[in-house]
């Protein structure tokens, strides 16, 4: 009883701003569409930001270390990055807000993407290693800026919220890698090598959608759900309500971690190396973008009708649908001629297609398993886990094609993304 009376006290001696969402459910509902839309314009910022790397740091990663084997590199140092990014924007979000953490994370991968073209036009490749780590700040963030929206939301609306997030990206996402012409042609009007052009629109995408979120996010949506929790724990006696949970909300966690895991890894490999492909097969550099260009659409695209899915079919038949769309993403690619665009679209359409089924029912399971109390704080965790495969993904690929041949690469990606299946057969049942 001792317990829930300081509880009472201290939701009671919350900030009056505070208070008043508290106490009106109309203000929560306002909150809960205004933060949707102030997500959605930083993620059309966000989305060009993160494009550059995906699209051209492979390739210019290859001109400046001379070695085809390290192209994955650049994508596993900055998705190392985005490893640590993600722990540190967890946290910041947990103690502070989702504005202070989402803000932070953006204006780091500005100031990477700054970074590399300095190292591009100095030829300096610790910088460049470095700079590609910071820049990663940005890709964790742009990901986590889809918990923001579900912050408010219901149980039945998160998966839409979380979809609504990562279509937004989807305007800048693509029309980042179809200005790569465009950009590189800028920055040699600079002196800056034309590889390097995509990260000045970077830098001005990423710093764009910190400002954003810095002036407009407030208040702070996820502050409102922490009081919101504070209050619902001491009117409904939060002892029994929360230890019942416990085993099942871990073992949630294990499984969206493990459904987002495996696609990040899988996805990540075989896109690292596609442009890398795509060149030797002759390939311009604008039907590399159109390629990614369209992979990038096919991850963030479907995102509305993925979300109602996961929240009308559910979480865990859309997580094996992730696992059999990979399978076929991995076949296609690996059986496509490399001088084939509309082999290659479809395999890359099919793998970004898979990611997104994986993404978002992961994220809804994640959201489902935790509470606000240590919700972004794990969050967080998983994303680390998730950018630490990716990571994986991107430095094995290059030494897999350099070994074999991007075939093997996208089979044994289609053949790994299988093991989606078991590890939800495990989760369902356990719960009979």
């Amino acid at each position: 009883m001792g317990q829930k009376s300081g509880n009472s006290k201290e939701h009671e001696n919350q900030p009056d701003w505070l208070q008043s969402y508290i106490n009106n459910r109309e203000k929560q509902r306002w909150l809960y569409k205004r933060t949707l839309i102030i997500v959605v314009i930083s993620q059309l910022f966000g989305g060009a930001g993160l494009a550059a790397g995906i699209t051209v740091g492979a390739l210019l990663a290859q001109d400046m270390l001379g070695a085809e084997s390290l192209a994955g590199l650049p994508i596993a140092l900055f998705t190392l990055g985005s490893a640590g990014a993600a722990l540190v924007v967890g946290r910041l979000s947990q103690r502070f807000g989702r504005r202070a953490g989402l803000a932070s994370g953006f204006l780091a991968g500005g100031i990477g993407a700054i970074g590399v073209i300095i190292s591009a036009v100095t030829a300096n490749i610790l910088l460049l290693f470095g700079s590609l780590l910071i820049y990663g700040a940005g890709t964790a963030t742009n990901l986590q800026a889809r918990y923001a929206g579900t912050d408010l939301a219901t149980s039945a609306q998160r998966a839409t919220a979380v979809s609504i997030a990562l279509v937004a990206t989807t305007f800048g996402a693509v029309a980042g890698p179809n200005l790569v012409e465009v950009m590189g042609r800028f920055a040699e009007s600079f002196g800056i090598p034309s590889l390097a052009g995509p990260f000045i629109l970077a830098a001005a995408a990423f710093i764009s959608a910190a400002l954003v979120l810095l002036i407009f996010l407030r208040p702070d949506p996820f502050l409102v759900a922490k009081a919101l929790a504070t209050v619902e724990k001491d009117q409904t006696g939060s002892e029994s309500a929360s230890s019942s949970p416990a085993a099942i909300n871990k073992r949630g966690i294990v499984v969206a971690a493990t459904v987002m895991v495996l696609t990040q890894m899988v996805m990540v490999a075989v896109m690292t190396m596609t442009p890398v492909h795509m060149e030797h097969a002759g390939h311009s550099l604008s039907a590399v973008g159109m390629v990614i260009g369209i992979h990038i659409a096919a991850m963030y695209l479907p995102s509305l009708v993925t979300g109602v899915l996961v929240d009308k079919v559910g979480r865990i038949k859309m997580a094996v649908a992730a696992g059999v769309t990979l399978l076929a993403a991995g076949v296609t690619g690996g059986v496509a001629p490399p001088e084939s665009m509309t082999m290659l679209v479809i395999a890359l359409a099919l793998l970004g297609l898979g990611w997104n089924f994986g993404l978002i029912s992961g994220t809804a399971l994640i959201i489902d398993a935790t509470g606000p109390a240590a919700r972004a704080k794990t969050q967080g965790s998983v994303d680390v886990l998730i950018a630490l495969s990716g990571a994986a993904g991107g430095a094995l690929s290059g030494m897999i094609v350099a070994a074999s041949s991007f075939t093997i690469l996208s089979l044994a990606g289609g053949l790994l993304s299988l093991l989606l299946i078991p590890v939800v057969i495990w989760s369902t049942q356990l719960k009979k």
